[in-house]
Order: C-alpha cells, then sequence, then structure tokens
C-alpha cells in the first residue's frame, strides 16, 4: 500500500487561531473530503498526522476530539474513500514532548505502525514549515498547500533559498494534490 500523510486543521478542514474545539466547527474545506476518496480509491492509505494542543490547553477534551474524527471519517467513507490511521499530539509547545510536529514522533508512530524503514516516498501534505519539517527529518517528500496557513508558508520558503524545503511542491489546495498524486507518482 502507498501512503500519504495529511496534516489536518488547513490541509482537510477550515483552521482556526482560536481552535477548533468541537464537530460542529469542524468545517471541511471545499474539496478536500472527495481528494481523499480519490487517493483512497487509487490504493493509496491515507494517514492524518496533527498537532492537538488545544488538548493540553484545555480548550477541548479527547471526547471532542474524537468526535471530530467520527464525523471526518464517516464523511470520508460516504465518498468511498478511507482513513488509514489518524495520529495527533494533544500537549502544547512548552511541554517539549517528541511528538508535536516539527518533532518527528507522529512520523515514528506510523513508521512503527506501517512496519516501514522511514518515509522515503511518502508524500507529507501540510500547511506550515513544522508539517512539512516533520516529514522531512523521516525522509519524507514535503508537499505545501495554499490553504490555511499555507500561503504564509508560501512567503516564508521563498524568503529561505537555502532551505532543505526550498524545492518543496506546493498545490492550490487537497484536490490538486490528490490529482498530482494520482496522475504522477
Amino acid at each position: 500500500m502507498k501512503l500519504v500523510i495529511l496534516d489536518r486543521d488547513g490541509v482537510i478542514n477550515e483552521d482556526s487561531d482560536d481552535y477548533i474545539k468541537s464537530a460542529d466547527e469542524w468545517i471541511p474545506l471545499p474539496g478536500s473530503i472527495a481528494a481523499i476518496a480519490r487517493l483512497t480509491q487509487a490504493g493509496y492509505g491515507v494517514v492524518i498526522a496533527t498537532n492537538q494542543s488545544g488538548i493540553g490547553r484545555g480548550y477541548f477534551q479527547p471526547q471532542d476530539l474524537q468526535a471530530m474524527h467520527r464525523k471526518l471519517v464517516e464523511l470520508v467513507e460516504k465518498q468511498g474513500g478511507s482513513i488509514a490511521g489518524i495520529y495527533f499530539c494533544p500537549h502544547r509547545p512548552e511541554d517539549c514532548c517528541d511528538c508535536r510536529k516539527p518533532a518527528p514522533g507522529l512520523m515514528d508512530a506510523i513508521i512503527a505502525d506501517f512496519n516501514l524503514n522511514d518515509l522515503d516516498g511518502i508524500a507529507v501534505v501540510g500547511d506550515s514549515l513544522r508539517d512539512l519539517e516533520a516529514g522531512l527529518a523521516r525522509k519524507g517528500t514535503p508537499i505545501l498547500v495554499r490553504t490555511g496557513k499555507g500561503m504564509a508558508t508560501e512567503a516564508q520558503l521563498r524568503h529561505q533559498p537555502s532551505s532543505p524545503l526550498a524545492s518543496t511542491l506546493v498545490f492550490d489546495n487537497l484536490s490538486a494534490v490528490a490529482n498530482y498524486l494520482t496522475e504522477h507518482l
């Protein structure tokens, strides 16, 4: 099975500086659910890797996050797709854990659970530098979307031409990424 690793907020669903705290606030971006279904139908295992510090900050509870993820899974399944796994970090930045992106702990868990050596050849899709850095730390192929914080991230990358992320592929949204992956890889 081929894998693709997706960040959640800003890639699959609308992002908010006030945090997404409930299933009602969890609103998919246009075309993102259909894109996940297309990836699944093309033979990709779709895995989510997401920082969810709202739990550590006390903004919402683990059961609220579970409800958001149930909504995601149900919407994807209605479109004929599936989610192979959801990995999340509940910690705040000041907790200095090894799972909060850009640390590679979530990627390490995916590598272990899917019996991989690393993420070589696996697309890691995000809207922030930390998403891309976490994947790159384990040899993943970083892909940036312009949704969420992606346009600001793209501007950062333009100002860092010597960065290992300088050659990152950039797409308007997850639907464009799905088109690229299903047509070119």
